[in-house]
C-alpha cells in the first residue's frame, strides 16, 4: 500500500515556491537543533525553479547553510561544467548565489570512470556520517519523475542487480535516456532516507504519476519507491482529482 502526502498546486511556480519554503523550514529546524542535514538533489526544469525560489528564501530569511551538506540523487557521466550536469544546474542557481562552502558540496564526479565515481561517493557519504557518529542515511532526497515513472536514474525494467543494490550509490550503464552512463542513488538509499519529496510537474507525466499512485500500482520506479517507504511527499501541478 502506498503511503504518501499529495500536495497539489495550480501552477509549477506555486509548486516550486512552496517546496522551497518547506525546504528552508527544514534547514532552519536543523540549525535550531544544531544537527547536520544531508540532502540529495536532482536536476530538471522544475528543480531549476525550486533552486531559484530556495535561493531567494534563504537570502530573505538570512538562513545559515553551514550545517547543510548536499549530495545528488543522480548525475550524468559528464564533466561538472557540462550543460547536462545536474551539479552545474545547482551550482549556477543555488550554490554560487549563496556562496556555499565547497566542503559542504559532495557532487557525484561524472567525469571519472563510473565505478570509481561510485566508490568515491559511497566513501564520502560514509566518512561524513562517521565523523558525525550517525548512520550513512540521507535526511532528505528531492526527486523528479520522468514520463516513464523513473526517479533518479532508476528506470523501468531495471536489472535485478540494480534493484537489489545495497550501497547508497551505484553505476547505471544502460540508461534508456542519453547518456547511457549515469550515477544514481539506489532504491535502498531512497527507502531508508528520512524524507523523500517528489516534484512532479508537466502534463506529459500525468499518466505515469497516476499509475504510480494507484494501490497495487505496476512496478514503475516511483511506485517501487513509494511502496518501500513509510511515507513520502508528492508535490505536483497535475490535477489528479
Amino acid at each position: 500500500m502506498n503511503t504518501y502526502e499529495l500536495k497539489q498546486f495550480p501552477t509549477d511556480k506555486e509548486l516550486a515556491r512552496t517546496a522551497a519554503k518547506d525546504f528552508t523550514a527544514q534547514i532552519e529546524q536543523a540549525n535550531q537543533q544544531g544537527s547536520q542535514l544531508l540532502v540529495a538533489l536532482s536536476g530538471g526544469r522544475i528543480t531549476k525553479q525550486f533552486f531559484i525560489f530556495t535561493m531567494e528564501e534563504i537570502q530573505r530569511s538570512n538562513t545559515s547553510m553551514d550545517l547543510i551538506h548536499f549530495f545528488w540523487a543522480d548525475e550524468r557521466c559528464v564533466a561538472p561544467e557540462h550543460p547536462d550536469s545536474n551539479f552545474a544546474l545547482a551550482n549556477e542557481f543555488l550554490f554560487e548565489p549563496l556562496q556555499l562552502k565547497p566542503e559542504n558540496i559532495h557532487r557525484l564526479k561524472g567525469e571519472l570512470p563510473s565505478e570509481e565515481a561510485v566508490a568515491n561517493a559511497n566513501a564520502e557519504l560514509q566518512k561524513l556520517a562517521s565523523e558525525q557518529n550517525r548512520s550513512a542515511e540521507l535526511d532528505l532526497i528531492l526527486l523528479g519523475m520522468g514520463e516513464d515513472g523513473h526517479v533518479a536514474s532508476l528506470f523501468p525494467n531495471a536489472t535485478l542487480e540494480t534493484i537489489q543494490c545495497t550501497t547508497p550509490f551505484l553505476a547505471i550503464n544502460n540508461s534508456p535516456k542519453p547518456p547511457p552512463e549515469r550515477l544514481s542513488l539506489s532504491f535502498a538509499a531512497i527507502k531508508t532516507a528520512k524524507d523523500v519529496w517528489v516534484l512532479a510537474s508537466g502534463s506529459g507525466k500525468e499518466t505515469a504519476l497516476r499509475q504510480s499512485l494507484k494501490p497495487g500500482a505496476p512496478e514503475t520506479p516511483l511506485a517501487r519507491v513509494l511502496q518501500s517507504r513509510g511515507t513520502s511527499s508528492i508535490y505536483t501541478d497535475l490535477n489528479l482529482t
